[in-house]
């Protein structure tokens, strides 16, 4: 009597998975934390925006502060929306656009890295810009102003290149024609202070900008701004290193899990069309 054909083995059971929910959830949460904090962002931007006085920050620096929070809090919020939804329902489209957007984030970080080393003299340029225009709008935003002070007062500096650079804000403006009370002055976050002294004198910088570099130094800080930018650059690489490298861990987490996911999910498909064709004709 002739043998029989061996019969393939039966169908895995409709209870297993090749989606591991690990995978699945922490994906998830993931993007739930990063959803929440986004929609916080947009809140902040928008709050911001509505105290601000017409265009003033837009005159002054290249994108509006408040305006650029809620556009990266937006893009934010549309790609972790698809992060969230794409893993909790296993959706490979939403998975698979999640997946590129970050990749293309990152991508683009690293370009910015790259080139911000490779032309370190343009970028010093343009920071030299920024901080120009900043000094000209000083008291044209309340936010800028709070902004340049801090500044000023965490490195121990006083305008761009030199407190000289004050000069070309209207109010600070040292030549003869000029009416303003604040002539010839620096703001007072320029000032030497003393850790003792209890009330800040908000008009320690009046007249500084009239005396020489030695005499100023008495009283205010003459080095630039970008010289000490630059210098505590160089003195905290490691920690540079460090925020950019907590920057990209997240993404890097983000895409490896996605294509995880998009790859069980693919099985998973497989398997189920596996076991309807040999539900449907156990012999093949």
């Amino acid at each position: 009597m002739a043998k029989r054909a061996a019969v393939p083995a039966g169908p895995l059971g409709d209870d297993f998975s090749f989606v591991s929910p690990v995978a699945k959830y922490v994906l998830f949460f993931f993007n739930l934390l990063f959803w929440v904090i986004s929609m916080v962002m947009v809140a902040v931007g928008v709050y911001a925006r509505l105290l601000k006085h017409a265009e003033a920050a837009m005159a002054c620096l290249a994108v509006d502060p408040a305006i650029l929070l809620i556009v990266v809090g937006v893009l934010t919020f549309l790609i972790t929306f698809c992060g969230c939804v794409g893993s909790l329902r296993e959706n490979i489209c939403l998975l698979q656009m999640f997946s590129v957007c970050l990749t293309i984030i990152f991508l683009l970080q690293l370009a910015a890295g790259v080139l911000g080393f490779v032309f370190s003299d343009k970028a010093r340029g343009k920071v030299s810009e920024i901080i120009n225009g900043a000094i000209v709008h000083y008291r044209d935003d309340l936010d800028l102003q709070n902004l340049i002070d801090f500044g000023q007062k965490e490195f121990s500096c006083c305008g761009g290149v030199s407190y000289k650079d004050w000069s070309q804000n209207m109010y600070f403006n040292c030549t003869a024609t000029n009416p303003s009370r604040e002539r010839c002055s620096v703001p007072f976050s320029c000032c030497l202070h003393d850790t003792d002294q209890a009330v800040i004198n908000t008009m320690c910088g009046h007249g500084m900008q009239a005396r020489g570099y030695l005499e100023a130094s008495a009283f205010i800080h003459t080095n630039g701004c970008i010289d000490k930018l630059v210098n505590w650059t160089h003195s905290n690489l490691f920690l540079l290193g460090g925020i950019t490298l907590g920057l990209a861990l997240p993404q890097l987490v983000g895409i490896v899990l996605a294509r995880l996911l998009i790859n069980q999910i693919r099985d998973q498909i497989k398997l189920q069309l596996y076991n309807q064709q040999h539900r449907a004709d156990p012999w093949s």
